[in-house]
């Protein structure tokens, strides 16, 4: 099985073989199913070919990662905000507005198009052709920091600490109303909306689909008819402060998706011309993945959500 890299390791049993891969090697559901149907995974010394089979607890397999292909997509010179820079890593900024890779209808302008061009080639190929050095990502129209990975061993050591949900994150959301209580933990599973395939949706707690998702917030700030809040992320699901503070009645203000704004803030969102959810990653805190030091990352709000508190005004508590 002649490749670039070669990842070994031990199956835990009892669950789908893709699942099973997915959570050993750091690897994406959707890449781990493209190396089946390329041959490139053994599993007790036996290519296998169906991602659905039922892996054996304990049982070694041997995945064949083949060079990074050219990427597809091409370097252009967009600026970039960048927090912190070495051999290994890039930690970015980024802006509301830009997606952060390539995708139908979002081909280019996007952020892995600006990293192409200010890395010059130096990003890990573990991502798979359409996403070179992406290990996480946030929505197109929320703010704030992510970590891009410029080695294989940084990808893989991001991975890592992503999937035993080990880094420290955290979100600043303007939400409608007042949360009561003012803290609190949502504990509530994370899946596909049954009635609309492009959302995500609360599911009940025995639902065989979706992911467990925890989110912690409170209150920083009382506003208007709103109010600001740090979200803290235990794990890291698709759309997750967005669907958690929506199903506590608590929708993010300028979500498009998953809630509307009162009546007596609407004008203010029209006056701001604010067309995204208000939310910003605004902390980032991880273990480089070379030199195990413990990085943390701060971002200001922007200016767009600043403008939206100042507009909606302060409230004693």
């Amino acid at each position: 099985m002649g490749g670039a890299k070669v990842i070994e390791g031990v199956l835990s049993g009892g669950q789908r073989l893709d699942k099973a891969l997915t959570e050993a090697c750091e690897l994406s559901r959707e890449r781990v199913k493209a190396l089946i149907a390329d041959g490139r995974v053994q599993v007790a010394g036996k290519t296998v070919t169906s991602p659905s089979a039922k892996s054996a607890a304990g049982a070694a397999f041997i995945i064949d990662l083949p060079p990074a292909s050219e990427p597809h997509a091409k370097p252009e010179d967009i600026p970039l905000s960048i927090a912190y820079e070495d051999d290994h890593l890039v930690v970015v900024d980024k802006p509301a507005g830009m997606v952060v890779h390539p995708a139908a209808g979002n081909q280019d302008g996007t952020l892995v198009n600006a990293l192409l061009h200010h890395c010059a080639g130096g990003l890990s190929g573990i991502g798979g052709v359409a996403r070179p050095g992406i290990v996480h990502r946030i929505d197109k129209d929320t703010s704030g920091l992510l970590v891009v990975a410029k080695s294989d061993a940084a990808h893989e050591g991001l991975a890592r600490q992503f999937a035993d949900h080990s880094l420290e994150r955290a979100y600043l959301a303007v939400v409608n109303g007042r949360p009561v209580p003012p803290a609190g933990t949502i504990n509530a599973r994370i899946g596909r909306s049954d009635v609309n395939r492009k959302k995500m949706a609360v599911l009940p707690d025995d639902a065989k689909r979706g992911k467990h998702a925890i989110t912690h917030y409170r209150v920083i700030d009382f506003l208007q008819d709103c109010a600001l809040v740090e979200c803290r992320l235990e794990t890291g699901r698709t759309h997750q402060v967005r669907v958690h503070m929506s199903s506590i009645g608590h929708a993010l203000l300028g979500d498009p998706v998953y809630g509307r704004a009162n009546s007596r803030l609407r004008p203010i969102l029209k006056q701001l011309g604010f067309q995204r959810q208000a939310l910003h990653a605004a902390v980032l805190g991880f273990d480089h993945p070379i030199t195990n030091d413990r990085m943390r990352f701060n971002s200001d709000l922007p200016r767009d959500m600043r403008e939206l508190i100042d507009q909606t005004g302060h409230l004693n508590r």
